[in-house]
């Protein structure tokens, strides 16, 4: 890809949620009080690329009352373009979390049916205007899954990109439990969204779906087979990354990032993250800081480490997001090897 100029903008666009905790490790059902937050993948992406200094414009949909104003706030506060969020009738997106506790793990619940942004016609945006002079148009598998008119939001960005010669990366973020709310063919309307991408982060299970495929190899052989299959299969792709986690504990997960081009690739080692206060938002952290090194022209060997290392650091802060300086990520990756242990 040619480089982009450093001051065209990350286009990101997606569904901005509230996230309703209740605080340490209660249980929902037994909470009295609940911490809000706000977040969304792509949202979570632009608010931590929007720090490392690099412009971001968010393309989204909220109701036009005081809790669509709240997240429409929050982007802008975090220094993300919010002049194409725009507003109109109906609820704003929820997603309930409960925190793990010991050998009981997290969990999610969604409340976002029907949602403003769900039931959006693809007119609302002017998509055009948005991606005039942008370096990349970021866009996720959680869109198409919110449903029928999910899959027509999808398809009118992507669409709008490719006319406009704009790449594209698309974050798999396979959600089972939105999937399979509606009669819906996630294999068919996701290989037709990834067709068009230039940037794919999602591991051998994502490229399996797409391919219908299993990958017999172990380890960094089977992500290499799958990376070459998904090459093979989809000629716009360029690159591939991926996390490979080891979840020890609760508390301690052991993490690893991938990156996949056409004629190399880069796998770091594992990094231990010990006392993790918040893994929500780490694949979102993963995938600024690869985007953040690609833009730049970065080896696959720099972008795995600046991707691993954001979403290292994302797992002891609370919340969605992260917003650390290009400074701070790179003090963190400074540390020795791939990453300071």
């Amino acid at each position: 890809m040619k480089q982009p100029s450093a001051t065209a903008p990350v286009v990101c666009f997606g569904e901005l949620l509230l996230r309703l905790s209740p605080p340490g490790q209660v249980p929902l059902a037994r909470t009295t009080h609940l911490n809000i937050d706000v977040g969304g993948a792509e949202a979570n992406v632009g608010i931590a690329l929007s720090a490392l200094g690099r412009p971001v414009r968010s393309v989204s949909l909220v109701p036009d009352n005081p809790l669509g104003h709240m997240a429409r706030g929050a982007l802008g506060t975090a220094g993300v373009d919010i002049s194409r969020v725009v507003t109109g009738k109906g609820r704003m997106g929820l997603y309930f979390f409960e925190s793990p506790a010991g050998p009981i793990a997290g969990r999610v619940t969604y409340d976002r049916g029907g949602s403003a942004f769900a039931c959006a016609d693809p007119q609302a945006f002017d998509f055009a205007g948005a991606l005039d002079g942008a370096a990349l148009l970021h866009i996720s598998g959680i869109t198409p899954a919110l449903g029928p008119r999910g899959v027509a939001l999808a398809e009118a960005a992507v669409d709008a990109a490719k006319a406009a010669g704009v790449p594209i990366c698309f974050d798999g973020n396979y959600r089972s439990n939105l999937w399979s709310a509606w009669d819906s063919d996630p294999r068919g309307i996701l290989t037709r969204l990834v067709a068009e991408a230039e940037v794919l982060i999602g591991n051998h299970r994502d490229i399996s779906l797409l391919l219908g495929r299993e990958f017999s190899g172990d380890g960094p052989d089977r992500r290499r087979e799958a990376a070459e299959a998904a090459f093979d299969a989809f000629p716009r792709l360029q690159l591939i990354a991926s996390t490979a986690r080891h979840i020890v504990a609760s508390s301690t997960h052991q993490l690893a990032a991938r990156v996949d081009l056409r004629d190399d690739h880069w796998q770091t080692d594992e990094l231990r993250i010990e006392d993790i206060v918040d893994r929500i938002g780490t694949g979102d952290a993963f995938a600024a800081g690869l985007l953040l090194r690609y833009l730049e022209g970065a080896s696959a060997r720099e972008m795995a480490r600046s991707a691993l290392a954001l979403a290292a650091m994302k797992h002891g802060v609370p919340g969605d997001t992260i917003a650390v300086t290009r400074a701070e990520l790179e003090a963190f990756d400074a540390g020795g090897g791939d990453v300071r242990r």
